[in-house]
C-alpha cells in the first residue's frame, strides 16, 4: 500500500484529502499544517508520496518540494487553487512530479499519485544508472594513464601493461582501479 504525506493549512481540506485517499486505498502516512512540518515530516516518515498545497505557512509547499526533492525522499504532486504561470514556473524549478488544480475529483489523484511515483522511480534508476557510467569511466581512465606509465617506464606494450594490472589487482585482490590508482601515485612522488 502506497503511503501519503499531506500538508495543507486548511485542516477541513486535510480530512477531505485524507478520507479520498483512504477510500482510493492509499495510507495517509503523516499530515503538516505547513511547509516546514511536512518537510520534517517527509524526512521521518519517508512516505512513497507528498501531497503539498501551494500557499502554506512557515514554508511555502513549493520551497518545501524543493527541499525534499534535494533530499531524493519522494515525488511531490501540488493541490492548488492557483494556476499562473509564476507558480507553474516555480514548480517546474522545484521538481515537483504533478500539479493539480482545485477543486479536483478523487478520480484525478490516482494517476497523478501513480504517475509521480513512476516517474520518481525511474529518476532514481536513471541516478543509479549514471553514478555507475560515472565510476566506470573513472576506472577506465585511471587504469589507461597507468598503462601508459607501465609503457613508458618498462617499455611494454599496450596489452602488456593491461596484464600487469590486471594480475597485481588479482593478486593483491584488489579493483584494477585500486591498483591503477596505486600505480598513478608512486609515479607522481
Amino acid at each position: 500500500m502506497m503511503r501519503v504525506l499531506i500538508a495543507d493549512d486548511d485542516p477541513i481540506i486535510r480530512l477531505d484529502l485524507r478520507q479520498m485517499l483512504e477510500s482510493l486505498g492509499y495510507e495517509v502516512a503523516a499530515e503538516a499544517e505547513d511547509g516546514l512540518v511536512a518537510v520534517n515530516l517527509a524526512k521521518s516518515e519517508t512516505p512513497d508520496v507528498c501531497l503539498f498545497d501551494v500557499k502554506m505557512p512557515n514554508l511555502d509547499g513549493i520551497d518545501a518540494a524543493t527541499q525534499v526533492a534535494e533530499a531524493g525522499i519522494a515525488p511531490v504532486v501540488l493541490l492548488t487553487a492557483y494556476s499562473d504561470q509564476e507558480l507553474i514556473n516555480r514548480a517546474k524549478e522545484a521538481g515537483v512530479f504533478g500539479y493539480l488544480v482545485k477543486p479536483f475529483k478523487p478520480s484525478d489523484l490516482t494517476p497523478a499519485i501513480e504517475v509521480a511515483r513512476s516517474r520518481f522511480e525511474s529518476n532514481i534508476a536513471l541516478s543509479r544508472e549514471i553514478a555507475d557510467l560515472s565510476e566506470r569511466l573513472e576506472a577506465r581512465r585511471a587504469i589507461e594513464k597507468a598503462k601508459g606509465i607501465l609503457m613508458r617506464e618498462h617499455s611494454l606494450d599496450e596489452a602488456e601493461a593491461y596484464r600487469r594490472i590486471q594480475t597485481q589487482s588479482m593478486n593483491a585482490r584488489k579493483s584494477m582501479k585500486e591498483v591503477a590508482d596505486a600505480i598513478i601515485l608512486a609515479n607522481d612522488v
